[in-house]
């Protein structure tokens, strides 16, 4: 399993010792608000992580658990995914999927996080495009995006919902 390491934090895969931070980081009602109907419970979070976990035993890759390198304070999460979503048109590329804890959004750590995650994808996966789906509503998300070199390709009706599917070319 790999890890990552940017300027200033320390991305690792997710493991069963994150579960705490996990549980509040998805407890938290401003950081689900885009993401799902209502925070999740313990119970959920746990699920989450074995699925998380298996992904980077069955892949090779999957979420990794991003912290600060000074401290080790738990910024967020940003992975590579195949999750087989029932998404309305399906991905057909990896998905990229990020998240910052509140107290860290504005700080530049969730596009440090995303820009090695993606420079991964080019090298380690050599996938010659990347994927992923953002709540239109979700204005931060998608400015990130657009920084990291991701374009709106369509629409996508994932649980109902309607979200843009954005996509970035490899390096």
């Amino acid at each position: 399993m790999t890890t990552l390491t940017t300027d200033r934090l320390i991305l690792t895969p997710a493991g069963l010792s994150d579960y705490a931070d996990l549980c509040v980081q998805f407890g938290d009602e401003a950081f689900t608000r885009h993401i799902f109907p209502a925070p999740l419970t313990p119970e959920e979070v746990w699920f989450r992580l074995l699925r998380d976990i298996g992904h980077w035993e069955a892949l090779g890759h999957g979420n990794w658990v991003v912290r600060l390198r000074d401290g080790g304070d738990h910024v967020g999460l940003v992975g590579v995914l195949d999750y087989h979503r029932a998404l309305v048109p399906p991905f057909d590329a990896p998905e990229l999927g990020w998240g910052v804890v509140p107290r860290f959004e504005g700080q530049g750590f969730a596009f440090e996080a995303v820009s090695a995650a993606v420079a991964w994808c080019d090298d380690a996966l050599n996938a010659p495009r990347t994927v992923c789906m953002i709540a239109p509503e979700n204005a931060r998300s998608l400015a990130l995006a657009a920084r990291a070199g991701y374009r709106p390709y369509g629409e996508g009706v994932y649980k109902g919902e309607t979200n843009v599917l954005l996509e970035r070319r490899a390096a």
